[in-house]
């Protein structure tokens, strides 16, 4: 099986910035408690290995989970985030002030992607299923956690289920979230998205 873990809630997303992989957006305390809880909901699962982004958020989630599983972790830059161009660090309401929804442009390739030198979806999605891939057969019959981003795991739910640019926009990856896929033959299905610890679900 397949897990894809969000990162816990960072400074960026409380302080509505489009960080990138941009440093100096470590985790909340929300973001650590909720790296904790979910590294308790891991348990049962039989993870051998962790991989994880190398953006300052994702490698601090990754450390938490890795350390409550008695696991390691293996840093990988095809988990990392989206590279953020020239909108890097720029706050969402200065930039839906010049750009309008750059979230939707994002997934419908509008040029303005190209001209502000943002990393394109079709670009996240193929190195993150070349990582999938790469797992698959180093890792067969073992469950293997990824801790990354909201797109990295869009892109694979998006090759899955063949999502239109405006129900990839829609669709929310939570914070310390899991979105899991087990291997059936040759390809993957999907088993869940958004999984967490069920306090979190009447909080949210």
């Amino acid at each position: 099986m397949f897990l894809f873990l969000r990162h816990g809630q960072a400074r960026n997303n409380v302080e509505r910035v489009l960080a990138g992989r941009a440093t100096g957006y470590p985790l909340t305390d929300l973001g650590i408690k909720q790296a904790e809880n979910i590294a308790d909901f891991l348990k049962p699962f039989s993870i051998s290995t962790i991989y994880s982004s190398p953006v300052e958020r994702a490698e601090q989630t990754a450390s938490i989970v890795a350390k409550k599983l008695d696991l390691d972790y293996k840093v990988d830059e095809r988990l990392t985030e989206i590279d953020m161009g020239l909108l890097s660090g720029m706050p969402y309401e200065q930039m839906f002030a010049k750009h309008g929804n750059i979230f939707l442009k994002f997934y419908e390739g509008h040029p303005v992607i190209e001209e502000n030198k943002i990393e394109t979806f079709a670009s996240i999605k193929k190195r993150v299923l070349d990582l999938v891939e790469h797992c698959n057969t180093k890792h067969d019959e073992k469950d293997v956690l990824f801790v990354t981003h909201m797109d990295p795991i869009k892109s694979i739910l998006s090759t899955i289920m063949q999502l239109r640019p405006e129900s990839l926009y829609e669709l929310i990856i939570r914070n310390a979230s899991l979105t899991m896929f087990k291997k059936e033959q040759t390809n993957l299905s999907i088993i869940s998205i958004n999984s967490m610890c069920p306090e979190r679900y009447l909080q949210e």
